[in-house]
C-alpha cells in the first residue's frame, strides 16, 4: 500500500512532537548558503542539566528552543551534499560532536532534508 504526501507529513509531524533526550555532545543549527551551493552546520556545545535541559555552559542558562540565542559556534561544519557533510563530522571530527545515535539519525535526515532544498532551489527550515 502507497503512501500519500499527506500521509507522510502527518506521520513526521506528530513524530516532531515527541520527547528526545538532548545530546550532552552539544547541538547544530543547519542552514544553506545559496551563494556557495553548501549544507552548513553549526555545532554549539552545551551541557544537560538535572531536568533535562540544555544549558549554556558557559552562563548556566537554559537554551531555549525556539527563538534567537546569542552564542558563539564552537564549529562551523559545511559541505556540498548530505554524505559529505556526515563523513566530515561523523568519521573525520575527533571526538565526534555526537554523542547519542538518535541525534545522529536526526541530522542524517536533516542534511538530506537541506541537501533536497539545495538541489531543488526550495526553502529549507530545520525541523
Amino acid at each position: 500500500m502507497s503512501q500519500t504526501l499527506e500521509n507522510i507529513a502527518e506521520i513526521d509531524e506528530k513524530l516532531s512532537q515527541r520527547h528526545i533526550d538532548l545530546d550532552p555532545g552539544g547541538y547544530f543549527i543547519i542552514y544553506i548558503d545559496r551563494q556557495s551551493n553548501l549544507i552548513c552546520a553549526k555545532h554549539f556545545t552545551n551541557v544537560i542539566d538535572e531536568r533535562g535541559l540544555a544549558v549554556d555552559p558557559e552562563t548556566g542558562k537554559v537554551i531555549p528552543a525556539k527563538g534567537k540565542v546569542e552564542r558563539t559556534h564552537t564549529t562551523l561544519f559545511s559541505a556540498r551534499t548530505a554524505k559529505e557533510l556526515c563523513v566530515k563530522i561523523f568519521e573525520e571530527t575527533q571526538p565526534c560532536p555526537v554523542t547519542q545515535l538518535s541525534h545522529a539519525a536526526y541530522l542524517g535526515r536533516e542534511f538530506v532534508r537541506a541537501e533536497l532544498a539545495l538541489v531543488n532551489n526550495l526553502e529549507y527550515v530545520q525541523d
